[in-house]
């Protein structure tokens, strides 16, 4: 990319507000940061609708804002707090000066509330997921495409298939009806994981129920195992969101 950007007179980056496109921003500028001769040539647009939806975008010219060492500070501190092991650092930033990337304080609480609630033990996807079903959607594709339906967008297609399974496929299952097939197949199979989705026909358990009710606690008798930044969250080590950050 270095060696790219070398060639040309000026570098336009075009980015949305979806939290991942800001994730993808501010470590493309903490990595231009360590190269200076680049940093010189950036500039920056920032769109307020998301890039798929632009079909034309020779018609339409968002103004292109110089990259200083404002926008490169600001965005090194949010790409080291993301990778940080645990979100205190992430939370932190939501209380400092982030105007240089005006999309970015929004993405970083939508990815905050990707954390397990103080009172359910589920991330937005989850329990967004859980409260779909409960009002009559069972089919995998409104959970998975229908996003302004769901609410949130952080997770892509399969990540959304994973965060079913597990709601599925615990010891203490949320949701009946998911297809057995996915408890054995790959992860990497996404042929036959679409298909198995595909078939599914989803329901909420009584222990699900009680989820949307606010009257369990997932984690309490389920594993987790998975990642935030640069965060391993586990049962005894579950960092929880409830609009503010919660220690384990």
């Amino acid at each position: 990319m270095i060696d790219v950007c070398r060639r040309c007179e000026t570098v336009e980056l075009w980015f949305d507000p979806n939290p991942n496109a800001q994730l993808e921003l501010v470590w493309l500028l903490d990595y231009f940061r360590s190269h200076p001769e680049i940093g010189s040539r950036l500039g920056l647009r920032l769109v307020d609708i998301e890039m798929i939806e632009l079909r034309q975008l020779g018609k339409w010219q968002p103004p292109a804002v110089p990259v200083t060492e404002r926008e490169l500070a600001t965005a090194s501190a949010a790409w080291q707090a993301y990778r940080a092991p645990t979100p205190e650092a992430c939370f932190a930033l939501l209380g400092q000066d982030l105007s240089a990337l005006p999309l970015l304080r929004p993405a970083l609480r939508e990815l905050l509330e990707e954390l397990p609630s103080s009172v359910t033990g589920l991330g937005a996807t989850e329990m967004r997921f859980l409260e779909l079903i409960a009002r009559g959607y069972q089919r995998t594709n409104a959970l998975f495409h229908l996003r302004s339906l769901r609410g949130t967008r952080i997770f892509g297609e399969f990540e959304h298939g994973y965060l079913l399974d597990a709601l599925a496929h615990g010891p203490t299952p949320a949701v009946a009806g998911l297809d057995e097939e996915l408890r054995t197949l790959e992860r990497e199979n996404f042929r036959d994981r679409v298909h198995a989705y595909h078939r599914s026909r989803l329901s909420l358990t009584d222990f699900g129920k009680a989820i949307v009710a606010h009257k369990e606690d997932f984690s309490r008798h389920n594993p987790i195992d998975r990642w935030w930044g640069g965060t391993h969250l586990t049962n005894d080590r579950l960092w929880r969101w409830d609009s503010m950050l919660v220690k384990p």
